[in-house]
């Protein structure tokens, strides 16, 4: 029983590391649909053009800046948060523009730079600070911050908060690429909790809504492996 449940730990402790690679490649596309989408609807719904669209303008240039720094191969994640003489970092674009699209988005990046620097604390305040938006892109990145914080939750030792945080995570935008990843981790988080059941559940429900998928074929060996 000791040697699986540190089998488990071990395993956690591997998904833990693994941030998703999706939103990596993908993170400078999502972020352009993202604010172009925000910008939209603040111009509709929110504060006048005259008000509004200067300040989204320039938050989108500020952000701009820091998610250069953020996309490279080798990113400076201290860089990328704090700024320094030729370009402004998360931080400053949400001390400055916090209530705009890019800040709030801003919000999101920060937290994962506090997550890739091991900051677990300020990962999880300034992923929480994040406010879903609305349409398909925005669902994802819905998606990628509730799994994010169930990443900081763990790190945390606040394994439950964490399982409900990956659960919502699956839910909040159902797709065959990001929810099962998001399920097995709620999986290997209860078979580190002894919850045995769960975790069957859990990945059964891999198995049976996302059977094409890749994560569904090593949920069907996980399956097999739990007793």
């Amino acid at each position: 029983m000791a040697k699986q449940h540190a089998a488990e730990q071990e395993v956690l402790g591997e998904a833990m590391d693994k941030t998703e690679l999706f939103f990596e490649k993908n993170g400078r596309k999502l972020t352009y649909i993202f604010i172009a989408l925000l910008v939209v609807a603040g111009i509709v719904f929110g504060y006048r053009s005259l008000i509004m669209q200067p300040r989204e303008a320039r938050a989108a240039e500020m952000i701009a800046g820091a998610q250069n720094r953020f996309d490279v191969e080798n990113p400076d994640f201290a860089l990328a948060l704090n700024g320094d003489e030729a370009a402004a970092g998360f931080l400053m674009v949400i001390d400055e523009y916090g209530s705009t699209a890019s800040g709030n988005l801003a919000k999101h990046y920060a937290g994962i730079c506090y997550l890739r620097m091991g900051d677990f604390e300020n990962a999880a305040k300034y992923l929480a600070m994040y406010s879903p938006v609305d349409g398909i892109p925005g669902q994802l990145v819905n998606a990628q911050n509730l799994g994010l914080q169930g990443d900081a939750a763990v790190e945390l030792k606040k394994l439950p908060e964490a399982v409900r945080f990956y659960r919502d995570a699956a839910k909040i935008s159902d797709n065959d690429l990001t929810s099962p990843l998001y399920l097995r981790k709620a999986a290997l988080v209860e078979l580190s909790l002894g919850n045995m059941e769960s975790a069957k559940g859990y990945l059964q429900s891999i198995m049976d809504n996302y059977p094409a998928s890749q994560v569904a074929r090593d949920a069907e060996k996980m399956m097999g492996e739990v007793k």
